[in-house]
């Protein structure tokens, strides 16, 4: 009887083992392709991530130089249309690329962020003023030039946090 036990063992065995092999090989496909896709779903999240950082990035910094540039001409005078242009598309550009960011970046960066905003809008505003000939007490290119320092290290700390997120490191 053990021989024979063994045998109808063995058989079942096989037979289970051939019927299930299809069922076992799909589930373990199925398996494989659904964590391919999650590791491309985050490798995908990664890279619109970094892409948002640098365009916000790249655009917070041409703004920031556009005024500075903007300021220079107006405290010597020669601020002229083709300046106002493009401190205009350097505003519209960064305030494109801060939009399109909102919503794929982490709340640090955008209070980072925000906090580059304060200076940078605070600072045109001056300009404009300064530009038509409005601007208050105390309000001149050199002031504003001296205000903007303040974004420096906002720029910095913007750029840093980014670049741990992204996991950058130093």
């Amino acid at each position: 009887m053990g021989a024979m036990t063994a045998a109808m063992v063995a058989a079942v065995a096989g037979v289970l083992g051939t019927l299930l092999a299809p069922v076992v090989t799909t589930w373990a496909a199925k398996r494989q392709r659904a964590e391919e896709r999650r590791v491309e779903e985050r490798r995908r999240f990664f890279e619109e991530r970094r892409a948002a950082y640098t365009a916000m990035n790249r655009a917070s910094r041409h703004f920031h130089t556009m005024l500075k540039d903007a300021l220079h001409r107006l405290r010597d005078g020669v601020y002229s249309d083709d300046d106002r242009d493009q401190v205009e598309q350097a505003r519209r550009d960064y305030r494109d690329h801060y939009a399109e960011a909102q919503m794929i970046v982490p709340e640090a960066v955008l209070r980072a962020s925000r906090d580059v905003n304060v200076v940078l809008a605070a600072v045109d505003a001056t300009a404009k003023r300064i530009d038509r000939g409005l601007s208050g007490d105390g309000e001149s290119a050199e002031q504003a030039l001296i205000d903007l320092k303040a974004a420096e290290p906002a720029l910095t700390a913007m750029r840093r946090i980014m670049r741990e997120d992204l996991g950058v490191a130093d």
